[in-house]
């Protein structure tokens, strides 16, 4: 039983590095359908707040019923607990605080809300699943320079990803309409910044567990994000003719 579930979690990390790459091909012919990019005539759309919670919530909530549910083999080793931790401290964020700072979101068609509900229970069983019952590290490996190194990007990348989010929030003053340019913080450099901390922070991840199940979450992440941002990075240049045109798409100095 061990080993039949073992192979799944590998077959399942790959399918999730496939899917990354389907999603970008897909997502460059038919762009992101939510946000500013969602069509008005979609029949069921869902408050965002509402929508943004319950969404990224399978992330959070399946790892805790996991190992509640079962013996966490591998949680009495402290490099297991820990990634464990810096994944569920991400969701914890996205789920439980992020949706409640948005101002005025506009809604989210129910098909947007039910891909990303699936992706969140997929990969949050993915990952705690893993590192909770099968993955094995030495008490060493803490202080190995691809741990050290990944936990530095991982924290790194979620730092700058909430300072991104919250520059984005405070672009209209009270009463105010409309889009506004992005600035200050890395979006001095780039468009996407948001969209760069998150793909730091789970390069990082996937550093410190040094495991196909942590870096085919970082490919996802990145071949979902980089259409998104390649998008908004149009979208500001056909919008404003002062757009900065030195700023890179989502890395800085390079792409």
């Amino acid at each position: 039983m061990e080993l039949a579930e073992r192979f799944l979690l590998d077959a399942l990390a790959y399918l999730e590095c496939a899917l990354g790459f389907l999603c970008y091909v897909l997502l460059k012919l038919v762009g992101s359908p939510y946000g500013r990019y969602a069509s008005p005539r979609s029949a069921f759309r869902l408050p965002a707040r509402a929508a943004w919670a319950v969404q990224e919530l399978p992330s959070l909530a399946v790892p805790l019923l996991a190992c509640s549910g079962a013996p966490a083999e591998r949680l009495n080793r402290w490099p297991n607990c820990i990634l464990l931790t810096m994944f569920l401290v991400h969701y914890a964020q996205r789920a439980l605080i992020f949706p409640f700072l948005i101002r005025g979101g506009k809604p989210m068609p129910l098909y947007t809300f039910m891909l990303a509900f699936m992706f969140c229970t997929y990969n949050g069983y993915l990952q705690s699943r893993y590192l909770s019952q099968y993955a094995v590290y030495a008490d060493s490996w803490l202080t190995d320079p691809r741990f050290l190194t990944g936990f530095v990007l991982w924290l790194l990348g979620m730092l700058i990803n909430i300072h991104s989010d919250h520059v984005l929030r405070n672009l209209r003053k009270p009463g105010e309409t409309g889009y506004k340019i992005p600035k200050g913080g890395l979006f001095e450099y780039i468009t996407a910044a948001n969209y760069f901390g998150e793909v730091v922070e789970w390069c990082g991840y996937a550093l410190a567990s040094w495991s196909i199940q942590g870096w085919a979450f970082a490919v996802f992440t990145f071949c979902v994000l980089l259409t998104r941002a390649q998008q908004h990075h149009q979208w500001y240049h056909e919008k404003f003719e002062d757009y900065p045109k030195f700023r890179k798409i989502m890395i800085p100095f390079l792409f």
